[in-house]
């Protein structure tokens, strides 16, 4: 028989020697009837010893946080993940790319409209389901709309009850998933049954995948990135990430009230701060507090380039007739990777960027690229190229001078607030 734990090794991501694990995942393979590996289910594990049985909403967020850490460069098979309720309705999830993701609806997950929404509009995004636990329920038929999957626990389920999901699903087109197969009859049987896919401790227990810990928020910041990559942004979806972390909250809070000093009263809260100030505004005004609390503890002159990256962007966008909100965005990601600590590859995948900004961030063609070039020649003092790209701009000297000047005082101001 393969060992599709054989294929597994190659996604791990090692650790450096002088860093200590803190946070693991478990990895166990789904293969085909030729053992043949199809995907893996992602596991949540607290320590490298024990199983989770905590919060389900605590561990796909940590699933979800730690899988974009350690996501391979390129990968061709599915991943199933575990999503509760929210993590579905929030849409969290679309943090993962949708060609490899299969989202595994929980048991417990009962089928009402806003649920049915959130389904339909991330399967027009393309991901695929799985229905996890799976009994012939009356409740739950309206999940069969979108299952590309249904799972059986052969371990729990009587083959009376297996014939009922038979019929049950009779006519449908979701291939099913034989799980906890732990014997050679098991597989058997399962696929007499009809079963097309296996899972269980038969083909491989779970396999360990660890990685230094990060911040705790990080996924609360990429989704909050994401949100205001979106022209105009949704001040709803905005308030209540900033809301989900104290830190960035009062920054947010601190900034606002700095901005509105020739307001008549002070602002308490996110909400009131963020329609104060504006769509325009309150994108710099979040962007800046991110930018804080993602440096941690990086160099402070690293935080003040990113936002001077995003302002010189921003005030190019004329000369590239285009917007001047994703260009600003596009120089405050330039140094994602450093602030992250992570590959610029991998961070991306976090994020549902456009193709045209993701390019300029990797340094392929793009129109948004001649901007980043610029201010990285810029920076480098490479005056040449400089030169090269502000005549192709048709941008004078002095211009490009005077927009320097004005992001690095706009940077200045905005730290000092």
């Amino acid at each position: 028989m393969n060992d599709p734990s054989r294929s597994l090794n190659a996604g791990r991501a090692d650790l450096p020697a002088n860093a200590m694990p803190s946070r693991f995942l478990g990895r166990q393979p789904i293969v085909d009837e030729q053992c043949r590996l199809f995907g893996y289910e992602l596991l949540f594990r607290p320590s490298a010893d024990n199983a989770f049985s905590g919060d389900p909403e605590d561990a796909t967020r940590e699933v979800l946080d730690h899988w974009l850490m350690l996501m391979p460069e390129q990968e061709d098979i599915a991943v199933f993940v575990n999503c509760t309720r929210t993590a579905l309705v929030e849409g969290v999830v679309r943090l993962l790319p949708p060609a490899a993701t299969v989202l595994e609806i929980l048991e417990d997950v009962q089928p009402d409209p806003e649920l049915l929404r959130a389904c339909r509009a991330l399967k027009k995004q393309g991901y695929r389901f799985a229905l996890d636990d799976f009994v012939p329920l009356r409740s739950r038929e309206a999940l069969l709309e979108f299952a590309d999957f249904v799972k059986i626990d052969f371990r729990s389920s009587s083959r009376r009850t297996r014939q009922e999901i038979d019929r049950f699903l009779a006519g449908g087109w979701a291939l099913r998933i034989a799980e906890k197969i732990e014997t050679e009859a098991e597989m058997q049987m399962a696929r007499e049954e009809g079963c097309l896919l296996f899972q269980g401790y038969f083909f491989s227990r779970p396999m360990l995948v660890s990685s230094r810990s990060l911040p705790q928020n990080r996924l609360v910041y990429l989704r909050l990135l994401a949100e205001l990559n979106e022209v105009p942004a949704d001040l709803r979806k905005v308030e209540s990430l900033v809301l989900s972390d104290t830190t960035l909250c009062y920054r947010v809070l601190r900034l606002a009230n700095s901005a509105m000093q020739g307001h008549a009263s002070v602002v308490t809260t996110v909400r009131e701060a963020l329609l104060l100030v504006g769509d325009d505004a309150m994108r710099h005004m979040v962007t800046v507090a991110l930018a804080g609390v993602l440096s941690g503890h990086r160099p402070a002159p690293l935080v003040s380039m990113a936002l001077i990256r995003a302002r010189f962007c921003e005030l190019l966008a004329p000369s590239l007739s285009l917007q001047p909100q994703p260009l600003y965005l596009l120089g405050m990601l330039s140094l994602l990777d450093v602030l992250l600590e992570s590959p610029m590859p991998r961070v991306l995948k976090s994020l549902p960027l456009s193709c045209e900004m993701k390019s300029a961030l990797m340094g392929e063609n793009s129109p948004l690229r001649p901007a980043l070039e610029l201010i990285r020649c810029l920076e480098a003092c490479e005056w040449e190229k400089c030169e090269s790209i502000r005549q192709a701009l048709g941008l004078q000297e002095s211009e490009t001078a005077a927009m320097y000047v004005e992001a690095v005082r706009w940077s200045s101001q905005a730290l000092a607030r």
